[in-house]
Parts: structure tokens; sequence; C-alpha cells
């Protein structure tokens, strides 16, 4: 698989922001010259443009004939090493990809019969039955793999396949011959042990452990015996973790002051139940859940995200480093200019939460140079999602970096 294209740029028309973007792909082809045409494109737009997301895609179709569209839009837009957050951007990433080895779908352009191995799903945050869309995607691939988020707006969310989208979920399946490598960072920190759900009715949890869930959650948070009403600023900044781990996993998974694992689910906590001392959080938490309550870390969000790019940086190295390379690992990583750590990469996907984006990681675009730095120049694009999609699930306060190898 050959090197993505890609571009982005930021104006208050799209079209012009189409223009640029569109102008640094060409550009980049011109480099390559003559080449196998790419076939398949993301597109990723800030909802500054949702509204005029037909036209928007209908404009791509008619620059690159022959080549299948997926993208969505959000509150920010997602390139190598630069975010624009909260501002009218788009992001553009093509690839050569083998017709045979995908399959553009959504809800009025079925699957069929084509053999997934994984997808790349969007889907609208407003859905009936969203949970269920997403089993059912994943059921349909071997690996059971999904990878994705939820479009975000303030307005109306839209999603990409072919077309421009409302409702339901859509995205591009890949068969065996497309390689990826996925991981899920996670952008919260235990704040106490994690607990097992003894006791609940439907999004209110009333026992942990045998205890009264609210008696457990002012423990955890050191307000052991005091009235909820007077430490409503904390709890209004504590959320809750959920896992479906064994015990042995789950403790091991998050402690006092560890870290939670790739299955863990972050929710809201919404309210207190004080007649029967429960906690209402913004899930199902069915018995045997595993439940830890967690909080917003960026300094914990920092930590794993280099966790997850090293871990992929590792996976897609080849075998034998230049020495250029390794020299370059020794004295701290690449430049932008050698990139010599996105030799394995072919492109990237990252889909952060919205929560994430802006100031949190305390400087513009941080997120981002964080990845760039530990992977190199990589063709990178993607959205601040209203949720994360990995595996079968829906998380929250995350980011999901998916890597297509080079050479596959």
């Amino acid at each position: 698989m050959r090197r993505f294209l890609h571009g982005h740029a930021t104006h208050p028309d799209w079209r012009v922001a189409l223009g640029l973007a569109a102008a640094q792909v060409e550009a980049q082809r011109g480099e390559r010259g003559a080449a196998q045409a790419p076939t398949l494109g993301w597109v990723y737009f800030s909802d500054h443009y949702a509204a005029e997301a037909d036209a928007l895609v209908a404009d791509l179709r008619q620059r690159w004939p022959g080549v299948a569209w997926v993208g969505a839009s959000g509150i920010g837009v997602a390139a190598s090493g630069v975010e624009y957050f909260d501002e009218p951007a788009l992001a553009l990433l093509l690839a050569e990809i083998e017709p045979a080895q995908f399959r553009v779908f959504s809800g009025a352009q079925p699957l069929g019969r084509f053999a997934a191995a994984t997808a790349n799903v969007h889907a609208d945050p407003a859905a009936e039955d969203l949970a269920g869309l997403i089993a059912d995607m994943s059921a349909r691939t071997s690996s059971g793999y999904l990878f994705g988020g939820l479009a975000a707006a303030r307005g109306e969310a839209v999603h990409v396949a072919d077309a421009a989208l409302a409702g339901g979920l859509s995205g591009v399946a890949f068969g065996a011959g497309v390689d990826v490598v996925s991981r899920v960072t996670q952008g919260c920190q235990p704040v106490g042990p994690v607990r097992k759900v003894s006791a609940a009715d439907a999004q209110v949890v009333t026992a942990l452990d045998g205890e009264p869930a609210l008696d457990c959650l002012l423990r955890d948070l050191g307000l052991a015996g005091a009235d909820p009403r007077t430490a409503l600023a904390r709890l209004r900044r504590t959320l809750v973790g959920l896992s479906d781990a064994s015990d042995a996993a789950a403790a091991a998974h998050a402690t006092p002051r560890g870290a939670f694992d790739a299955e863990t689910r972050v929710r809201h906590l919404i309210g207190l139940d004080t007649a029967r001392r429960g906690i209402a959080i913004g899930d199902i938490a069915t018995p045997g859940t595993r439940l830890a309550f967690c909080s917003r870390d960026a300094e914990a969000a920092r930590r794993d995200l280099m966790r997850i790019c090293a871990e992929i940086r590792e996976e897609t190295e080849p075998e034998a480093l230049p020495l250029a390379t390794v020299e370059s690992l020794r004295h701290g990583g690449a430049t932008s200019e050698d990139a010599p750590l996105a030799h394995g990469i072919a492109g990237a996907i990252y889909v952060s939460c919205s929560g994430r984006g802006g100031p949190h990681f305390g400087a513009p675009s941080a997120e981002l140079a964080i990845v760039r730095h530990a992977l190199g120049d990589v063709p990178l694009a993607g959205f601040f999602a209203a949720g994360e999609i990995a595996h079968h699930h829906v998380y929250g306060y995350t980011g999901v970096l998916t890597v297509f190898r080079a050479g596959a």
C-alpha cells in the first residue's frame, strides 16, 4: 500500500477550504508522476460546513471521479500535527486501495456478501438503537473490530458514505488484504478501586460490592459522611468507568494510581438517588459490571497517548531499522522533515473526543503534535467526535488511533 495523499485547510467558505486542501493533494500526486489513481477518500469537516455537506460531497465526487468517499462532521478536525478546533475547516485523506479490498456501506447501500475483516464506521449519535447497530456491524467482520466515531455538530450531525447522511450508521469495510493497527487511548484517571455492581435499576446503580453506591462514591472522593448537596461541585467533575472485565483483569487494569485499560467505557455521572443511596449514570450497568469512579486528567491522557503511539510504532516499524532512524530514536525522535518513523505506515485515522480538543492538552494542537512526534509525518485525518467507536463499544473522553500498514 502506497503512502496516502492528504490535505487540510481552514476558511469560512468550504469551497475555498476544499480548493486549498485539494491543491495539496494534487501537488503530492504530481510529485509521484504516473501512478495508480486513488480509489478511497476520507473527508472530515467541522460542523460549520455541515449544512452544506451535500454540495461538499458532490464537489469531491466531481474532482476525483471514481473515488468512494466516507467521513463525518465534527466539532473539530484533525490533520498531521495540527487540529482545527471549533473553527471552519476540513481534512482529506486519499488512498490507493484495491477496489476488491473495500466496500462503502450505509442504510441505503448494504454491505451485501462482502467478506469484511474490519470496518471504519461513522454514526449519528441520535440514531435509534445505536448500540445494536454497532454490535451488528462488529458481528459482520471476521475480527469483530470497528474503529471510528459518532458525528458531532451543534446542529444536525452528518456522516458520509458516497453521500451526506443523517441518522443510522455508515462507513467502509476492509478485506483481509488491508492491514490496520488500532489502539484506544484513555483520557481519564481512576480515583478509586474497581468495584462490582451488585444491584442496579436501569441507569441507577444502588449497590457496589454490596454497599450503597452513593456511600462508595463519597468515600472514594474523600467525602465520607458528607452531605451530597455540599459536594455538588466535586461530584459534577466525577465520571464513571465501566468494564465487563473479569475480577482479576479489572483489578489489574485500574487502581487508585493506575490507568484504565482499552475496554473501559467512561460515562457521565448524571444524578444521585439519595433515597436509595444510589447514583445515576449515563448508561445501563447490569449486576456484575465493573465500575470505577474517575476524573479527566490531562497528564494521564498525554502519557496514555504516548503509550499507544509507541505500541503502534513498534508494531509497524521494519525489523531492521536504518542507521539514521536508530540515531534519531536515540536523540528524541524524528523531525517532521525526515520522519523516519513513518516508514511502515501509509496513513492514519485519528478520532478524538470533543471533550479532549482545544485546551485540554495544554496548547493548541498539542494532542496531534504528540502523535506526529511519535509516528513521524504520517498522512493523517480525523475529527473530534461525540463519541469514539472501537471494538464494538462507544467510548467517551478517548482517542482511537488507527494506522494502515505500508506495503500491505
